[in-house]
């Protein structure tokens, strides 16, 4: 029972092309996430699977049926928005409670369920307030409440935190995770931010310019990125991307020389702030640069560096006070941790 993105394009009337052939399968339970920047289709997916806007081309299915035409009502799909759209004129039990009375479901056990969900989103002592009695993260608790009451088979969630602060995203992400693993239904969550991406999903579907360009669980999509893009878009602070030349076996790009495994010729060259080592002065497989910037963000310590081919930038939580801006100081880009890109397209080497 899997769904499915087949070919599927979307081009708005002003010729807009919102998302390009996305082919994109994936099994009911699982924690689905749509990562991207601004414009790259993640939201225009999210409204598809739902219904609320129609394909130009393409077919969706759910478990081998298809959807494509087929009403919002009909897909068995709860939504929770950006803003939670909540009745201000109706209690919380209320605005909980409205997929259920439209859809008829008997008084004695409408008034079970309402009590069950919020008891499970622990909003049980709310029920009797008003949107605007609320917190942020209390009115996002009433959302996901509303779009799970009558147990849809997808529940949809397009960036449903960014309204809250940061300690409250954090919170509202480890009870999602909490949620997902209780109720065993598919979530698929919509984000630009790919902390959220990481930490919540059991795959991540990276979407630019209308286009999917890696589907894969977390940790691989950040060890191995199919491509610059990815590379840089994943992780915080991004990964430092060179472009150089390798000759010989050493990749040289403004002051960076290193050891590679990779053939000669023009290359662009990644690796992760937090794999770079220091270097011992004189070292064959070390080069010095000049610190730009030190950054404190316990308990790491980032270290700009000022290069001619851009900045590199070390994530370290050894004892930094002895550096200071303008010093110069010894790196090592270990061979392990190097990721290689087509200097032309951007797509991965190895």
């Amino acid at each position: 029972m899997a769904v499915s993105f087949a070919d599927v394009t979307k081009r708005f009337a002003d010729g807009t092309t919102a998302l390009d052939g996305l082919n994109l399968e994936f099994e009911l339970g699982e924690f689905v996430v749509l990562l991207g920047p601004s414009g790259s289709g993640k939201t225009t997916a999210c409204r598809l699977l739902a219904g609320l806007e129609m394909p130009t081309e393409g077919r969706i299915e759910i478990g081998g049926t298809d959807i494509t035409g087929l009403p919002p009502r009909f897909r068995d799909i709860g939504m929770v928005f950006q803003n939670y759209a909540l009745y201000s004129h109706k209690s919380v039990y209320e605005n909980i409670a409205y997929p259920l009375r439209i859809r008829k479901i008997a008084a004695a056990e409408l008034d079970q369920r309402v009590k069950q969900v919020a008891d499970l989103l622990q909003i049980g002592s709310y029920l009797h307030r008003r949107p605007s009695q609320l917190s942020g993260g209390q009115a996002q608790r009433v959302a996901v409440a509303r779009a799970l009451v009558w147990e849809p088979t997808i529940c949809l969630m397009d960036e449903p935190l960014s309204n809250l602060d940061a300690l409250l995203r954090l919170h509202m992400r480890t009870e999602l995770n909490r949620l997902h693993k209780r109720l065993n239904r598919t979530f698929v969550f919509v984000t630009h931010d790919q902390e959220e991406a990481m930490t919540l999903a059991t795959r991540i579907a990276v979407l630019k310019d209308g286009k999917l360009v890696q589907f894969d669980e977390p940790r691989a999509i950040y060890r191995q990125p199919s491509n610059r893009f990815v590379a840089e878009f994943m992780g915080r602070p991004a990964m430092n991307t060179m472009d150089g030349m390798v000759e010989d076996g050493v990749f040289r790009a403004g002051g960076v020389t290193c050891k590679v495994e990779c053939r000669d010729g023009p290359v662009t060259l990644g690796i992760r702030p937090e794999q770079i080592g220091f270097g011992q002065i004189g070292s064959e497989d070390g080069f010095s640069l000049t610190l730009d910037v030190k950054e404190t963000v316990e308990p790491d310590t980032l270290l700009i560096f000022a290069n001619d081919e851009g900045t590199i930038t070390v994530r370290t939580q050894r004892d930094c006070d002895d550096l200071a801006a303008g010093q110069p100081v010894n790196l090592r880009f270990p061979m392990e941790a190097l990721h290689y890109f087509d200097a032309r397209t951007g797509e991965r080497l190895r």
